[in-house]
Protein backbone atom coordinates (compact mmCIF):
# COMPACT_ATOMS: atom_id res chain seq x y z
CA UNK A 1 0.00 0.00 0.00
CA UNK A 2 1.36 3.54 -0.73
CA UNK A 3 1.43 6.10 1.75
CA UNK A 4 0.59 9.50 0.45
CA UNK A 5 1.11 12.71 2.66
CA UNK A 6 1.04 16.54 2.52
CA UNK A 7 0.65 19.37 4.61
CA UNK A 8 -2.13 21.08 4.98
CA UNK A 9 -0.48 24.40 3.58
CA UNK A 10 0.32 22.04 0.53
CA UNK A 11 -1.56 21.43 -3.02
CA UNK A 12 0.31 18.27 -3.98
CA UNK A 13 0.40 14.74 -2.05
CA UNK A 14 3.62 12.82 -1.93
CA UNK A 15 4.41 9.66 -1.99
CA UNK A 16 6.08 8.75 1.03
CA UNK A 17 7.65 5.70 2.78
CA UNK A 18 6.51 4.01 6.31
CA UNK A 19 9.97 5.44 7.83
CA UNK A 20 9.13 9.08 6.63
CA UNK A 21 5.45 8.75 7.93
CA UNK A 22 7.26 7.74 11.42
CA UNK A 23 9.49 10.71 11.81
CA UNK A 24 6.59 12.96 10.27
CA UNK A 25 4.64 11.63 13.62
CA UNK A 26 7.39 12.36 15.76
CA UNK A 27 7.86 15.79 14.93
CA UNK A 28 3.47 16.51 14.61
CA UNK A 29 3.05 15.02 17.53
CA UNK A 30 6.24 14.24 19.80
CA UNK A 31 4.07 12.84 23.16
CA UNK A 32 2.53 10.08 21.64
CA UNK A 33 3.92 6.32 20.57
CA UNK A 34 4.64 7.31 16.97
CA UNK A 35 4.98 3.75 16.23
CA UNK A 36 1.71 2.92 17.26
CA UNK A 37 0.10 5.97 15.76
CA UNK A 38 1.23 4.81 12.82
CA UNK A 39 -0.71 1.65 12.78
CA UNK A 40 -3.21 3.54 13.50
CA UNK A 41 -3.17 5.45 10.73
CA UNK A 42 -2.39 2.53 8.35
CA UNK A 43 -5.38 0.54 9.20
CA UNK A 44 -7.70 3.84 8.79
CA UNK A 45 -6.14 5.15 5.36
CA UNK A 46 -7.03 1.57 4.35
CA UNK A 47 -10.33 1.83 4.84
CA UNK A 48 -10.74 5.34 2.28
CA UNK A 49 -10.31 7.60 4.94
CA UNK A 50 -7.69 10.77 5.33
CA UNK A 51 -5.89 11.15 8.53
CA UNK A 52 -5.06 14.40 9.60
CA UNK A 53 -2.33 14.61 12.21
CA UNK A 54 -0.92 18.58 13.20
CA UNK A 55 -0.44 19.85 10.16
CA UNK A 56 -0.35 16.12 8.23
CA UNK A 57 -2.42 14.56 6.13
CA UNK A 58 -2.19 11.13 5.22
CA UNK A 59 -3.86 8.69 2.71
CA UNK A 60 -3.48 6.12 0.51
CA UNK A 61 -3.58 6.23 -3.54
CA UNK A 62 -7.60 5.23 -4.03
CA UNK A 63 -8.35 7.90 -1.99
CA UNK A 64 -9.35 11.87 -3.23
Amino acid sequence: MDILTRYTYEKKWTKTTQKEALRMIKEEMPETDAEGTLHYILNEIKKGKIITLGECRFKTENND
